[in-house]
């Protein structure tokens, strides 16, 4: 029964910390109408989220054992809590900045427990990428119900939609408080070292686990699917809303069709992993990804702006181009399930601060470029660039798959 509590504990936060941060492209949205902001003035509120989630997880990820993954995470959601109060009481754009500065900071702690707990809660490696891809596609899950929250609270004029977060305050609560009622044994993931090493130690430790050439590769692996995820994420509600010419409120919520494909895919990962080898799978994903990028955003062409008030007259690509949440959906999570897998415990959480670093890193780029993209040429090519990255991550994925099979030689 405390097994079953802790498992929907971290699904609940994953929930929440999934509806609070990726709320970032609708905030980009709103800001630009409601706060009269630029877009790369716009684009800087997924660094204020991204920086702080790099700075806090590099700094905490080797302590967090020390401290207790429980207590850590207790403090994290009573953080993003305090993060979503302020936003409908003191609404504006350096608030909205200060808002993600905090929930970064807040998640940057949360992913690295949730992630550690995995392995508490799971005895073998196949249990460890099924439940890794539950909770990831629960993460979409949150995504998509962001957008639809966001978008019963959009209005054409004024600040209403800032209310929205009273609702996201209250499913992290929640989330806390099933925390609180869910004990946590924890000892597997110290060793003799643990008591006995400072905090430099720790560190140090950490810093030596980022300089082994599989680990590298992996947090590259790790950046580049973020710069691309978060890069079309947070710009696609404005990319409907220009490009495509819907409304706000449609753009938002043409936007969580991307959500909920990612959500598709994630929980179909789990079932196609378990039957096939992860490599040639994650492949097939890529050169999907790439087909749809090639073929879809043509069709963005030449739009003319025009009154469309139901989704009767919205273009086709407002509806193709989110299938590309299917073909991303399941590497971010098996490239994580297959390296967790062949670290042994003691090494999750530092482990998977790095991920949070180097990913958080991934979004600030991936966003600020395809914004800069977007001010200076046009949302279309923004998005078509993104098979540059995509090209590297395949390469990316080569190689970690050859030091997975040194590593295990």
């Amino acid at each position: 029964m405390a097994r079953t509590r802790l498992i929907a504990a971290l699904i609940l936060t994953y929930v929440a910390f999934a509806m609070l941060l990726n709320s970032v492209g609708t905030v980009i949205l709103q800001s630009i109408s409601s706060f009269d902001v630029t877009k790369p003035q716009a684009s800087t509120l997924e660094g204020f989220k991204d920086i702080t989630i790099a700075v806090i997880s590099f700094v905490t990820a080797s302590y967090l054992p020390r401290i207790g993954l429980r207590r850590a995470l207790i403090g994290a959601l009573a953080l993003a809590v305090a993060g979503c109060i302020i936003m409908p009481l003191f609404g504006s754009f350096n608030v909205a900045r200060l808002h993600f500065a905090i929930v970064g900071a807040a998640f940057a702690i949360a992913k690295v427990v949730v992630y550690s707990m995995i392995g508490l809660v799971t005895d073998s490696p196949r249990k460890h990428a099924s439940l890794t891809s539950l909770i990831e596609g629960m993460f979409m899950v949150g995504v998509l119900s962001s957008y639809w929250v966001f978008s019963a609270f959009i209005d054409p004029t004024g600040l209403r939609w800032l209310n929205a977060y009273w609702v996201l305050g209250a499913i992290t609560a929640l989330a806390l408080a099933l925390l609180l009622s869910a004990p946590v044994d924890e000892q597997s993931l110290h060793d003799g070292t643990d008591s006995a090493e400072g905090g430099g130690a720790a560190f140090a430790r950490m810093l030596r686990l980022a300089a082994l050439p599989l680990v590298l590769v992996f947090v590259l692996c790790a950046f580049v699917f973020v710069l691309i995820e978060q890069g079309i994420q947070s710009w696609l509600p404005t990319f409907n809303n220009e490009v495509l010419h819907l409304p706000a409120q449609m753009s938002v919520q043409a936007a969580s069709l991307f959500a909920a494909c990612l959500a598709i895919g994630r929980f179909g990962a789990g079932a196609v992993m378990a039957r096939f080898d992860w490599y040639p799978v994650l492949n097939i994903c890529l050169a999907a990804l790439a087909a749809l990028i090639i073929l879809v955003l043509p069709l963005a062409d030449g739009l003319p702006p025009g009154a469309i008030h139901n989704w009767r007259d919205a273009p086709i690509a407002a509806f193709l181009f989110p299938l590309i949440g299917i073909a991303l959906a399941p590497i971010y999570p098996t490239i994580i399930s297959v390296m967790l897998s062949a670290m042994p415990g003691r090494q999750h959480p530092p482990l998977m601060g790095l991920v949070v670093v180097f990913s958080a890193l991934g979004g600030t780029t991936g966003s600020v470029i395809t914004g800069q993209i977007f001010a200076h040429l046009d949302g279309r090519t923004a998005f078509t660039l993104m098979l540059v990255p995509t090209m590297i991550l395949a390469g990316g994925l080569f190689l970690l798959r050859r030091r997975i099979a040194a590593n295990d030689a």
